[in-house]
């Protein structure tokens, strides 16, 4: 017989503004270490006017982190110092490995008028923060869908459920990241790993995500559960619910972040930026 978690955290994403002037709502982040281990942050940057992203994120370094760029419409596009070039379009993801170093800019694009995604970072552990840097890139056709009769969609960017897995492999946190629609009052329930943490955030519809909860999580909502439990299980309101799913291992290590490096001590967060401005950032690859 299944437990369910309970939400013990719960907010709304807050405007900010990042890169070159870029206007988006924040799930978590810097505030909310170390609750989200192993995730640093989320960032949802859906946006109706092009003045609030235009300006996009311009050239910039990354040391120690994971950053997935997930794509509902429009399309990022991307450079880095590997002399790496592409976009993530509508429906894409991007799973960047920084590692020891990546300079790399993200520029988002309208296409049809329409823009908007989401970034989520991911820790590295320690004794992988000095990995090379590598890229998973996947098309929206290479992202599986799997229907759930009783009406459940999902999108399987990274994990596994009802047998079908994601195309992102290797990831050190050994996480879930799913894209889940309920049709109108269908119910859902998702197991969580033994001492993962776990936590959805709202991107459309209502829905109740934990029985103890009478108040419905509606879009831009986050929701972290606790420990105790061994799934998830949400019915949708009669609108129907879309939200992100993620679930990790904690890596509970300290953590030393300034802007785009997050490293273990702050020695090492000095010597990456004294890398940055030394030009020795970027390290040869095995």
């Amino acid at each position: 017989m299944t437990h369910s978690r309970t939400i013990v955290k719960m907010s709304f994403s807050h405007e900010t503004m990042e890169g070159a002037g870029v206007r988006l709502n924040r799930a978590f982040g810097y505030h909310e270490i170390p609750a989200f281990d192993p995730f640093l942050m989320l960032d949802d940057f859906r946006a109706d006017r092009p003045n609030d992203y235009l300006a996009g994120f311009p050239w910039h370094p990354h040391r120690g982190i994971e950053t997935v760029t997930y794509m509902l419409e429009g399309t990022v596009e991307h450079g880095d110092s590997m002399g790496h070039v592409g976009s993530v379009d509508a429906g894409g993801v991007q799973w960047m490995t920084a590692g020891s170093g990546i300079i790399h800019q993200e520029m988002p694009k309208p296409v049809d008028g329409q823009m908007g995604g989401f970034q989520l970072w991911v820790n590295l552990p320690g004794d992988h923060k000095m990995m090379d840097p590598r890229y998973q890139e996947i098309t929206a056709d290479n992202i599986p869908a799997v229907t759930i009769p009783g009406g459940v969609d999902i999108r399987v960017i990274c994990g596994t459920i009802a047998g079908v897995s994601g195309p992102v492999h290797d990831i050190m946190a050994g996480p879930e990241y799913l894209d889940v629609s309920l049709k109108p009052d269908a119910q859902f329930s998702h197991p969580v790993k033994p001492g993962y943490m776990a936590a959805v955030y709202v991107i459309g519809g209502s829905g109740r995500f934990d029985q103890q909860h009478k108040e419905e999580l509606v879009n831009r909502t986050i929701a972290l559960f606790g420990n105790d439990g061994d799934s998830v299980n949400v019915q949708a309101g009669g609108n129907g619910v879309r939200f992100l799913f993620f679930s990790g291992k904690p890596l509970r290590e300290p953590i030393a972040w300034r802007g785009p490096i997050v490293m273990n001590t702050q020695e090492e967060l000095q010597q990456a930026f004294a890398d940055y401005e030394n030009d020795t950032f970027i390290k040869k690859t095995s």
